[in-house]
């Protein structure tokens, strides 16, 4: 196989450090498994940010939500965890983890996670007539 799941995310330079936006990314296929029964979670994964000085590379983070396939987690740990993960890669001006979980015993479950640095101001949102 050529490529193996991995925890190192990777960055690069952001191209637009001057200016606020945002990056949004939907990862659909995300897996981890039941601490409690063994069997498999399904997620769709929503991450958004404002870069800093650094985004995240796409093929590493592919690599890292497939290191979580085999891994016992419950819902909440994992996407705090992701959101720590993610911070600590590239140090974002703000960035939300929402882990939208598939239907497991009835019952969907939906958790959120967010960072702000401490240094950075949201832009005053524009209203337009």
């Amino acid at each position: 196989m050529p490529t193996q799941p991995s925890k190192e995310l990777e960055t690069f330079v952001n191209p637009m450090p001057e200016r606020d936006y945002t990056i949004e990314m939907r990862v659909p296929e995300f897996t981890c498994l039941c601490p409690k029964t063994g069997q498999p979670d399904f997620a769709t994964i929503f991450i958004h940010y404002v870069p800093n000085e650094h985004c995240i590379e796409l093929k590493s983070l592919k690599l890292y939500m497939w290191s979580y396939r085999n891994e016992g987690a419950f819902h909440e740990a994992v996407t705090n965890r992701i959101l720590d993960d993610l911070v600590r890669a590239c140090a974002p001006r703000y960035l939300r983890v929402r882990a939208e979980f598939y239907v497991r015993g009835g019952i969907y479950t939906t958790v959120s996670a967010e960072h702000r640095s401490p240094a950075w101001t949201p832009p005053t949102p524009v209203t337009l007539p």
